[in-house]
């Protein structure tokens, strides 16, 4: 893993406030939800892992990016 917990959780938190289906109706909840998801994330880092590779973010995704 190449890349930081940090931009792990903020990617993680990015990924679920962006598809939250109140995001339209509430942006700024949505803001909030990617600020403190980000926070909690950081804090624990091993929660954090256990949802990199899954159905939520994929192991790959910093790699993908770096093609765009």
């Amino acid at each position: 893993m190449k890349n930081s917990l940090n931009q792990w959780a903020e990617a993680i938190a990015s990924r679920i406030s962006d598809e939250w289906s109140g995001k339209s109706s509430f942006p700024e909840d949505s803001e909030l939800m990617k600020d403190v998801l980000t926070k909690a994330l950081s804090a624990v880092p091993s929660e954090c892992k256990k949802l990199i590779g899954t159905g939520i973010i994929e192991e790959t995704y910093f790699e993908t990016l770096d093609f765009k």
